[in-house]
């Protein structure tokens, strides 16, 4: 059933514990990853599929989501990195995922490091790419997000 809570509205309520049950989903975070030189962002293929996305991965129970960032982007691509800044969220339903995405900057070009998580990686221009990311896709939103607050090289 279902039962006000002063100050959180209408929540799913078991009668038999007397527990208010909020929702359960999953977080994960999704980063623009940029070189050092803040001209390129980095895209990915992963799980066969022929398409790019950003790279992404699930934050472990207990952590903060800015070291889930640092740790995906080292897990699967051996790189590190800094500046790390919260872009914007999205709820992802097919997966009951809450996504966090983020922006970062490696702390090398040099793409080496990839680990087998990985099919293939490369760095795109800003300018290009929005056009090589899967179209219609939660990444291309993510994206384009980032580039319309990155202009002429700053942060808005």
């Amino acid at each position: 059933m279902d039962k006000e809570l002063e100050g959180e509205g209408i929540i799913p309520y078991c009668e038999h514990c007397q527990t208010y049950r909020f929702p359960i989903f999953s977080t994960a975070v999704s980063m623009v990853v940029r070189n050092p030189e803040n001209s390129k962002i980095l895209l990915i293929k992963q799980y066969g599929r022929d398409w790019n996305i950003l790279v992404a991965g699930y934050v472990n129970k207990g952590e903060a989501a800015e070291h889930a960032v640092a740790r995906e982007v080292m897990e699967e691509m051996g790189l590190q990195v800094s500046d790390i800044r919260f872009n914007r969220s999205e709820y992802f339903e097919p997966s009951n995922t809450l996504m966090l995405n983020f922006t970062c900057i490696a702390d090398t070009d040099d793409l080496s490091g990839m680990t087998d998580e990985v099919d293939s990686a490369a760095w795109y221009p800003f300018t290009e790419a929005a056009s090589q990311v899967k179209q219609e896709s939660l990444a291309e939103k993510f994206l384009l997000s980032f580039l319309e607050k990155w202009k002429d090289g700053a942060w808005k």
